[in-house]
Order: C-alpha cells, then structure tokens, then sequence
C-alpha cells in the first residue's frame, strides 16, 4: 500500500535514515572517546552494523512506497532519492568493510577515521533529497568535510598531503562557483525551490548561474573540463577513500542534476543536452587515452573513471525518462564493478605495498581468485558480455538513439575499444608475466565478502538484469510527463542473458 506522508507529526518517519546513521555516528565517536583501548576493527564492525540497519530501513521506504515532502519542500523523500540514499549507503559499507586492514597503517585516529567516513555519508543521503539550491549548497559541502580530512588521512605521506591540498582548493573555488551560480538563479527568480524556477524564462542571469552550479556539480562527478583534481587525488589519497570519492559523491551530485534539469530546466532540454553531449565526448575520450599512458593502478582507475562519467552523461544527454532509467542501472552496474577492482587493488596494496600496475605481473600465480575477480571487474568496465558493463551500455546506447544522438554513440563505441585496450594490459600483466615475488597473497575475511559481493553484482546483472531495471524504471517514474517519451523498458531482444 502505497502512502504519502505530509507536514504532521510523522514527519520524523521521512528522516528516519538520517536519524539513524546520525545516531550511530555519535555512537561510533562515543564508543571510540570512552574505551580508547578498544581494537578499532571493533568500531569498523558496529559502522557495519549501523549501515546495515538503514540500508534495512531504506529499502523498507522503498517496498512500502513512503514518500512526502519537507521543510516546504525543500527535502523530498521519493523512490529516487530513495534509489541514490541505497547506492550511498551500500557503498560506503563495503568500503568500511574493505578499510579494516588499511586502516591499521594509520598511527593516529584510527576510530576518527570511520566517524568521518559516516559524516561524509549521510550528507550524501542529504544530497540525494535536496529539492531546492540552499538545500544543495549546504549538503554538498556537508558531504565534502569529511572527505577534505579523509584525503589527507596519511600524515607522513606527502602524496596524500598534496591530494588534500588540491582537493580542498578546488573544492573551494568549485563550492564559490555553486555560491554564485544559486545567488545568480535567486537573483533572477526570487526562488529556490526546483519545480518553481520551472516557470522562469531564460535571462542572461539565469543562465549563467545554471552554467556556474553545473560547474560545480561537474567538479563531483569528475567531468571534464572540471576533472583537475581526480588523478592526484585519487593518487595520493588512502586507496579505500579513492574507491569511496570514485563512487559515492558522483552518485549523490547526479541525483542533484537529474532533478534540477529534469524538473528546473525541463523547458530548455535543447540548450543543456547540446552542452551534456560535449561533456560527454570530452570525457570519454580524454579519460581512455590518458589512461593507456598510466603506469599506476590508481591513476589508470582515476582517468577510467572520468571516461566511465562520460557514459553516464549519455544517458543524461538524452533527456528522457528512458535516458534517466539507464542512467540509473549504468551507475549500479558501475558501483559494482569499480568498487570490486578498487577492492582488488586494497588487498593486493595491503600485501605489496604497491600500486604500480608492474607489481601486478603474474598475479594469477600468487592469488588466482583476486586474479579472476580484477578480470571480470575490468571486462565490466570495458562492456564485455554478459558482465552487468554490457548491459549498462547497450542500454545507455538504446536512449541515445531513440534521441538521435548517433556522434554520441560513435564517440561511445570507438572509446569503448580504446578502454578495452588498457584493460587488456593489466589482464596480460596479471596472467602472461612472471611475478617478481611468486610468495602466495591472503586477503582477510571482510576484503573477500566485499570482492564477493563486487563479483555477485556484476555477474548476475549481466544475466538477469530485469528485477533491477524494474527498479529503476520505478524510480524515475516521477519524470514520466516532464521530458520526454516515457518509454523505458529495454525490448527482450537486446536481453539474450536472461532479461
């Protein structure tokens, strides 16, 4: 039975996620202040713990059809924000999970650590909800405190202390850019509220604020022009917050941009799709052909995520709500796969003490599950089938030609075969070369389950991928009559794998 909640006395009931993770972060900074002997994989399980309740409780919202509006709509609880509130939380679980051994480098804060990684997540869960630009503004930078710390978490490394660096100052400029760009729009409109600038006509002002908040937004997800800070910092930062920046902030930043140019810019589709189409292609094609020339893991990764972003951004480009659906099954496709091989590269990291893809050289001798686990994560990546990547694609592909986007399925298909070149270069490394060490790698408990889980995601998206398209075509149910055709659900015939 589906129920929409109003401003009453059950308006805790919609803040029901974020009180919880509040109160299981105090508890977690308690817990650490009052026993500081305590094992600090202890804290690591009773984060876990708490994450699992409130991904519990959001998928509850979400079977339950709980939905209302806050704060005269400034917070919204709906199946979408829903959706980005399960990626979020998901995320940031397996990261702490895949955290427990790296964080036993660290000689100091070690409990910190995931008090802040908590706070970072739950301004994420406050992204996904904002429905107005104070909103954005002030969650957006609640979600990157934690990470300006987070970043530079290695004291004594000055790679992580140069990544700290960069990252706050353009997350600085990029939070001025989102300042002006919302006094720009305020200015124009007098409101804040997305559905009410709706109504707005293009001015000057308008649209040099929305140009300036999109700039800042492009600065989270790491699209280029706005990409500056993603190789040093992915580089430089503890390799468990590089997979977390590679996954949770984007998530959380294309909530934010699909409600405000769905439902704010829905009238100016052919202005914003022209400048999505040329983000697109900058990012695809400048991400796959810098990272052929990466010698690092991380730094490969860095450069493959920003050409992943720009798939993504076809979906997006093609402004409808069949656009919006593959959008969202391409990002949970992505999760799975990215945050597998970053998994891979924390247990292999652990042992080595290297990131350099050479050190990867006859993986497949010394531990032949990690192997196999980094092979099927970087086929994904590429779109090969039947891995989850492929059907991401064909469907990000489909949207784009119902919208006649045919340059923007070029660019795609000839940079798929460029990322599949440098993907096929560490596969080589890891099962042709011979290892310098032959010495076996182990890998603890917590870092298996969160390869495991990588792998049952990617696999069986690829093969059965239609209970999750279903979600997804229910979460974006909401833009059904704002833009464009309604249609959503990928024909069979492109589903050989089970769909």
């Amino acid at each position: 039975m589906k129920f929409t909640l109003t401003m009453s006395g059950a308006d805790l009931l919609l803040l029901l996620p974020e009180i919880l993770l509040t109160t299981w972060l105090c508890v977690v900074l308690a817990v650490d202040f009052v026993w500081p002997q305590l094992r600090k994989d202890r804290l690591a399980y009773l984060s876990v713990g708490g994450l699992a309740v409130v991904l519990v409780t959001l998928f509850w919202f979400d079977l339950a059809g709980i939905s209302g509006t806050l704060f005269k709509h400034m917070f919204v609880v709906d199946r979408l924000a829903i959706f980005f509130k399960i990626l979020i939380v998901g995320t940031t679980l397996l990261v702490i999970l895949a955290s427990m051994d790296y964080v036993r480098r660290f000689r100091f804060f070690r409990g910190e650590y995931y008090f802040l990684v908590l706070m970072s997540a739950l301004g994420m869960m406050f992204m996904s909800s904002a429905n107005d630009l104070l909103s954005v503004f002030i969650t957006v930078e609640f979600s990157t405190f934690g990470f300006y710390v987070l970043v530079a978490y290695l004291r004594q490394d000055l790679a992580s202390n140069e990544a700290g660096l960069k990252f706050f100052i353009l997350g600085i400029f990029a939070a001025g850019l989102l300042a002006y760009g919302i006094s720009l729009v305020y200015g124009e409109t007098g409101k804040i509220v997305f559905s009410d600038i709706a109504s707005a006509s293009a001015t000057p002002g308008l649209v040099i604020g929305f140009l300036l908040i999109f700039a800042a937004l492009g600065f989270k997800i790491g699209a280029v022009p706005f990409h500056a800070w993603i190789p040093d910092t992915y580089h430089g930062a503890p390799t468990p917050i590089t997979a977390f920046l590679s996954i949770a902030p984007k998530v959380a930043a294309f909530a934010i941009l699909l409600r405000m140019l769905f439902v704010s810019l829905a009238t100016f589709k052919p202005a914003w799709v022209v400048l999505l189409v040329a983000v697109s292609i900058l990012s695809m094609t400048y991400g796959n052909i810098v990272a052929i020339a990466q010698r690092n893991i991380k730094r490969l990764l860095a450069y493959s995520g920003i050409a992943q972003i720009g798939n993504v951004l076809i979906g997006l480009a093609a402004g409808t709500k069949m656009g919006s659906d593959a959008m969202l099954f391409y990002l949970l496709t992505y999760l799975f796969a990215n945050l597998g091989a970053f998994a891979v590269v924390i247990a292999v990291g652990n042992v080595i003490r290297s990131d350099e893809i050479e050190d990867y050289s006859g993986l497949n001798r010394r531990s032949p599950f990690l192997a196999f686990a980094m092979l099927v994560f970087l086929l994904s990546l590429a779109g090969v089938p039947p891995l989850a990547g492929f059907i991401g694609k064909i469907y990000i592909f489909l949207a784009a030609i119902d919208e006649g986007l045919y340059t923007l399925i070029v660019v795609g298909l000839i940079n798929v075969v460029i990322a599949l070149y440098y993907y096929l270069v560490i596969v080589k490394k890891m099962y042709i070369n011979e290892p310098v060490d032959p010495s076996p790698l182990r890998i603890s408990g917590p870092m298996t389950a969160v390869v495991y889980v990588g792998l049952a995601g990617t696999i069986i998206l690829g093969i059965y991928p239609r209970p999750f398209i279903d979600w997804v075509v229910g979460a974006t149910l909401m833009f059904s009559n704002l833009v464009g055709p309604t249609a959503s659900v990928l024909p069979p015939t492109v589903l050989p794998f089970g769909g």
